[in-house]
């Protein structure tokens, strides 16, 4: 071999590795940006947030086990979530509870999921208890919704059906199918 043969290999080989360099620190700076976009914005433990209305009346209030904010999605998610939510200005309260749970700040909508509960604090209100898998909460509207199985328990009876809307400001709540029901005379 000629020099010059030399010469071009040593040229072609310098130019391999500096690409190959530029190709690794870019794939390294992809990685710290997208390991960077799934960390959490902030993170709270041992939550307790209330909400208000324009009038300065008690909206919601929220406590959980954990929590993580995302600014970029403006998602929050929760363990163990209890919501007490206060439809028709301040004058129902209801407790939702759920072993896991999100809030899209963007459509005030709460998502909770496994062994969601939702009970009433008054012991005069005709249903004290509603159980699920999942459940939506609209908290501008304070309508509730859920394509799943549902138990509903009061005075006196129980029913069971799959699918729900309840509107928590009117106190309606409707099974949407497969509707049973029992009712116990004392």
């Amino acid at each position: 071999m000629n020099r010059v043969t030399l010469a071009i290999i040593a040229l072609f080989s310098a130019a391999s590795m500096l690409y190959w360099q530029v190709l690794q620190k870019r794939d390294n700076n992809q990685t710290q940006v997208q390991s960077v976009e799934a960390r959490p914005d902030y993170v709270i433990s041992n939550l307790s947030s209330r909400n208000y209305n324009a009038e300065g009346l008690l909206d919601s209030s929220v406590t959980a086990v954990h929590m993580e904010h995302f600014d970029t999605s403006n998602m929050t998610f929760f363990t163990q979530p209890v919501y007490l939510v206060y439809p028709n200005k301040g004058t129902t309260q209801w407790r939702l509870s759920a072993e896991t749970g999100h809030l899209n700040k963007n459509t005030s909508k709460v998502i909770l999921k496994d062994n969601v509960v939702i009970d009433a604090i008054s012991p005069s209100d005709p249903i004290q208890s509603l159980s699920t898998s999942k459940l939506e909460l609209d908290l501008d509207t304070m309508i509730m919704t859920s394509d799943e199985a549902i138990s509903i328990k009061g005075d006196n009876f129980s029913i069971q059906g799959k699918g729900l809307y309840a509107d928590l400001n009117t106190q309606q709540v409707e099974l949407l199918s497969q509707v049973e029901g029992k009712y116990e005379t004392n």
